[in-house]
């Protein structure tokens, strides 16, 4: 089992940066794959980014969704059992609570790490606002 926790969420204006950290419990943090999902008010907890466990699987190591592709960058340190998100030039339509996710075995289908089902951990989620 893995706890997750998330920090680093904040007010920022837009065209700013903010980096989220994702903490988690336990020795055997390298045998999670691991993903960042965000849910806004009144809508359904979208995917976000995924790390799978591979380094090179079916032909990437990092997943990402078409509205954070060249602006967010998610990395793992595995040393300190930590995944972070990197979000460059926020737009408002970033705003949402961000959770951290955890599955712990590599992602069973092209695509599958997108979806919320595909995980079995979650943290707690921490707050972006991203202002005009």
């Amino acid at each position: 089992q893995v706890q997750l926790v998330e920090s680093g969420g904040a007010v920022v204006q837009a065209g700013g940066s903010l980096r989220l950290s994702c903490a988690a419990s336990g020795r055997t943090f390298s045998r999670y794959a691991m993903g960042w999902f965000r849910q806004a008010p009144g809508n359904e907890r979208e995917f976000v980014a995924a790390v799978p466990l591979a380094i090179n699987w079916r032909g990437g190591s990092t997943f990402y969704a078409d509205s954070v592709k060249g602006r967010f960058t998610m990395s793992r340190d595995n040393a300190k059992n930590t995944v972070y998100l990197q979000m460059n030039s926020l737009k408002r339509e970033d705003t949402a609570v961000y959770y951290c996710a955890a599955r712990g075995s590599e992602f069973a289908y092209s695509g599958s790490y997108s979806w919320t089902t595909a995980y079995d951990y979650w943290g707690q989620g921490t707050q972006v606002t991203v202002s005009s």
